[in-house]
């Protein structure tokens, strides 16, 4: 497989957008993936691009190994007229990281350091003395198409004679309403062997951030760090007047640029952020090197919470209003709202599975983390399901909402008061706009969910008051929506414990025909593979017959998610070795599995290490298929299930993602309370996938039927 080399034919290309896109879709297919960029900038610190995949994909290598030379270097062998030294260099620079990789992801020159007419060349040249496939981005931004099109012809052309072994051209950042227009002409280029993907202009990532603005002026923080940086700013407003003045020039977005002794302004512009009577104030940029006066540093450190920046620099105002004029958006790590969007332009407009066979990717049986991660989402965004998310309140769920809407897994809905909801997201910069917001209290489908309820539960003794009493219950609400088939699936557990989450499950969804329990279990991601553990969440002391339907469960799980399962039925002995009440209740869950299921793969009693260790497995069961290559560890009981996957979690530093419930007729999964928005992003798009199998299914009966 070829190494990658992303180059921009131009200047503004936005090819940090590809690159982060290719990173996504490479790193996700078992390989070791590298990243190198020709020149290093100026000093130790990384290059915005560099520091962003670097700690997105957890690169093991030293800086100086991601860079060739220094710009200062490359002028020089180019004005001494050493051109073919200076790739060479590049060159064993580059061979030196790729022999620690099985592919290297390059990212071309940024038309800042050479003379830009001649830097694509010289981008063709290093990706040929690579050896690596070339992919280039043209720039569409501010092009009609027409421009788009002549762009895109003296690209190739220049290809042509440089003889790149180019794998596709990008054309990125045209106007939503040219894109067929675009598409249309550069079919009249293509051969049978070259591809062009056309990606929309997508205003969020051409807007910079105001940590983007704090590191482009070198900016010190007064106030406001973390979430407040990442809050972005669609222009900029010199405050120079009166306060009843300067307040009908605010608008949504907006950086405002004082002088830092302007404590009125200062004042005025965190009150007109907090007031729901105006727009959204991005941040403050003081200027001249001046800090507010003593009170009004009292004043705002003693607020309770804002969510509004205030940067510092010495320059006037002037000059520093020219600084902001001139800075360019970029992708910074820790961006995650700018990413998932990056990451959904690219994923919504480029065919992944026809770049993937071109490019030759050879899918491995190792899966990583990342890889099993990247899986979930693709599967999830192959055919939408409708996710309904109770806790709409609180701001995890906010957050991952936001991420699922951007990547488009999934069609959410949240509950909650419209209102309020709204207002936090406005207070966490977020955009929801996409997204479905249902007030129980308030809904019109409460009464019919209420009758439901009532005709489900009448038997337990409620009268038809007490059923609409409970439909105001978040978990309540969406269980019954996606009983009806409003929603396919539903992810709760974040401010809900397990029980509040998975009773109206049991209570109306109930489990699938022959399976007479819900269990779970967790995916434990390690470095090399993904292992499932069951139950680890659920049932606290199983008995012969639950742990063989536990088993079963796990397998088909398993399956769905691309796992062959080969069950090891865990104890504390392997084989005929152990006795004791323990052993033969593990026994008779195995016997019971090979009976219901002979198809299946499963080994027990067997003790973990001879289920994973292929060597202890071949000396403890020499005659056993799973021993050793175990995929599907059934614990037998809770303590031990629980403990083990929270133990390999925390010391083993696998991935766990879960629990994962299974056995009922409609996915509803619960969440940690301690959960992270991955975590919630990971099991809303499992969730997804269970929607969409058991949509599948009801496909095939009802076919079976008509048949």
């Amino acid at each position: 497989m070829q190494s990658i080399y992303i180059a921009g034919a131009g200047a503004g290309s936005g090819k940090s957008v590809v690159v982060l896109g290719f990173m996504e879709m490479l790193s996700a297919v078992g390989r070791r993936v590298g990243f190198f960029r020709p020149f290093a900038p100026q000093g130790a610190e990384l290059d915005n691009l560099t520091a962003l995949i670097a700690s997105r994909y957890a690169l093991p290598f030293p800086p100086e190994m991601l860079y060739g030379c220094t710009v200062e270097t490359a002028r020089q062998f180019i004005g001494s007229g050493r051109y073919d030294e200076l790739l060479k260099l590049i060159m064993n620079k580059f061979k030196m990281l790729e022999e620690q990789c099985d592919l290297v992801v390059c990212a071309g020159t940024d038309y800042n350091g050479l003379i830009p007419s001649l830097e694509f060349g010289f981008n063709v040249d290093l990706a040929n003395n690579f050896g690596c496939s070339l992919v280039a981005v043209v720039k569409g931004f501010g092009r009609t198409p027409q421009e788009a099109w002549d762009a895109l012809h003296i690209t190739h052309e220049l290809m042509r004679e440089r003889g790149g072994d180019f794998l596709a051209t990008v054309v990125n950042g045209v106007a939503p309403e040219d894109l067929d227009t675009v598409r249309g002409r550069v079919q009249h280029l293509l051969t049978e062997t070259e591809t062009v993907y056309v990606l929309p202009e997508q205003q969020a990532l051409g807007m910079p951030t105001v940590g983007e603005i704090r590191q482009a002026l070198g900016a010190e923080c007064l106030y406001g760090e973390g979430d407040a940086l990442h809050q972005v700013v669609t222009n900029y407003k010199i405050a120079a007047m009166e306060i009843p003045d300067f307040l009908r020039y605010v608008e949504d977005g907006c950086l405002i640029i004082t002088p830092g002794d302007r404590s009125d302004i200062i004042l005025a512009s965190l009150a007109a952020d907090a007031s729901s009577a105006f727009p959204r104030v991005a941040g403050l940029l003081l200027t001249g090197g001046l800090r507010p006066a003593d009170k009004v540093r009292d004043l705002i450190e003693g607020l309770r919470r804002t969510k509004v920046a205030i940067l510092q620099v010495p320059t006037d105002t002037f000059t520093t209003a020219m600084q902001v004029s001139r800075i360019e958006s970029s992708l910074l790590p820790g961006d995650d709202r700018k990413i998932a969007a990056a990451l959904g332009v690219f994923e919504a407009h480029v065919d992944l599975e026809e770049l993937r066979t071109r490019a030759a990717v050879h899918h491995s049986e190792r899966v990583t983390p990342l890889m099993f991660e990247y899986e979930l989402i693709r599967r999830a965004k192959s055919r939408r399901q409708r996710i309904v998310l109770p806790e709409g309140g609180d701001e995890r769920i906010l957050r991952a909402a936001e991420i699922l809407s951007l990547r488009q897994v999934a069609d959410l809905t949240l509950l909650g008061n419209p209102e309020r909801i709204q207002r936090r997201a406005a207070e966490l910069g977020l955009d929801l706009d996409a997204i479905r917001i249902i007030d129980p209290v308030e809904s019109p489908d409460r009464i019919r969910y209420a009758q439901t309820y009532y005709e489900l539960r009448k038997h337990k003794g409620i009268s038809e008051q007490m059923a609409y009493d409970v439909l105001q219950d978040v978990s309540y609400f969406g269980t019954l929506m996606v009983y009806h088939g409003d929603a396919d699936g539903m992810v709760s557990g974040a401010t809900h414990t397990t029980q509040h989450t998975i009773r109206p499950s049991f209570e109306t969804v109930k489990t699938k025909p022959g399976v007479k329990l819900v269990s779970s279990v967790f995916f434990m991601c390690l470095p090399d593979r993904v292992l499932v553990y069951g139950d680890c969440a659920v049932n606290p002391n199983p008995d012969s017959e639950e742990l063989a339907d536990i088993a079963i469960s796990s397998a088909q799980t398993a399956t769905a998610f691309g796992i062959e399962p080969r069950i090891a039925m865990l104890s504390y002995s392997s084989g005929s070795s152990g006795k004791g009440e323990d052993v033969d209740r593990v026994r008779e869950a195995v016997r019971l599995v090979r009976e219901r299921r002979p198809d299946l793969k499963v080994e027990g009693p067997i003790q973990y290490d001879a289920a994973v260790d292929i060597e202890v497995g071949r000396s403890k069961m020499p005659d056993s298929e799973v021993a050793g290559h175990a995929t599907v560890l059934i614990f037998p009981d809770l303590n031990t299930g629980n403990n083990t996957y929270k133990a390999v979690q925390r010391s083993a530093g696998a991935v766990a993602i879960g629990p994962v419930l299974q056995g009922l007729n409609k996915p509803v999964n619960d969440l940690s309370r301690g959960c992270t928005v991955t975590d919630i992003v990971n099991t809303v798009a499992i969730t997804a996938i269970q929607a969409q199998d058991e949509s599948k299914a009801t496909i095939v009966t009802n076919e079976e039927i008509a048949r």
